[in-house]
């Protein structure tokens, strides 16, 4: 009887083992398995920015898609990346550079996102608007944002684009963003967040040290505020460009949460 009972308490505790190791492999497949990127541009350039980076996370073996905005409003932009989203085959990060954190902001309540990462980016809050964060600290003397034309379109001064935005790319490539970016309407600027999706989901944050549109100070104050697990990553606003490989490290790490 006492040899059936040790054999008993003994297959009792291999069985515990087994579902310990089954349950604990399944959390770390459950951690690894978010293999969608959805990538949103912010105003002043178009999905073409994402080049690098897109080239960077496809190595790593992600699915990645870039929503081409039409900067015309932030209820058209959330749209635009809702139906992204829409098309993804299961859990995604949402990521957002500049006004596209803004966007990511609202479009982050889709079903599909599991986390989020801003890129020197903006990250109101419910009622707060992208300009309000602007305004909070003077603009650099780089700054080449330039007030609403007769028709409520901003557009960055030519002129300061490459030192202003990009200041860490080759210049042949900054007047080719130039060239290409999108016409950016002043009424997204200010129009308020309705339901900030980082208060429900992971965030991640990369911070551009010598930011020279968006001030370091701003994007710090605001992922302390969310408590944003937020990175230096050295370069200029346009980090995702210069500084690939930083940013999608940090796409990595969102990629690891847990999906509920």
């Amino acid at each position: 009887m006492k040899n059936l009972l040790k054999k008993a308490k003994r297959n009792c505790l291999v069985f515990m083992l087994i579902l310990c190791v089954s349950f604990l492999g399944a959390v770390s497949m459950q951690a690894q398995q978010i293999k969608n990127v959805v990538l949103v541009h912010g105003a002043f350039a178009d999905g073409s920015g994402w080049r690098a980076l897109y080239e960077n996370l496809t190595k790593k073996g992600f699915h990645v898609s870039v929503v081409q905005n039409p900067l015309t409003s932030l209820e058209d932009d959330v749209a635009a990346t809702r139906v992204v989203l829409d098309n993804q085959d299961g859990p995604a990060i949402l990521v957002g550079h500049s006004w596209g954190g803004a966007v990511i902001t609202e479009a982050g309540n889709h079903p599909n996102v599991a986390s989020l990462v801003y890129v020197a980016a903006f990250q109101p809050d419910n009622g707060e608007s992208a300009l309000q964060w602007l305004q909070k600290a003077p603009p650099a003397p780089e700054n080449g944002v330039l007030p609403p034309d007769s028709r409520g379109i901003v557009y960055y001064d030519k002129a300061k684009y490459h030192a202003g935005f990009c200041a860490d790319i080759p210049k042949d490539l900054a007047d080719f963003m130039y060239a290409s970016q999108g016409a950016f309407y002043a009424k997204g600027f200010t129009t308020p967040i309705t339901h900030a999706a980082w208060r429900d989901k992971p965030a991640f944050a990369c911070i551009a040290t010598e930011d020279k549109s968006i001030a370091p100070e701003i994007q710090r104050a605001m992922y302390k505020r969310s408590n944003t697990k937020a990175t230096d990553v050295k370069g200029s606003h346009v980090i995702y460009m210069s500084q690939p490989q930083a940013v999608a490290t940090v796409i990595e790490e969102a990629a690891k949460v847990k999906v509920k």
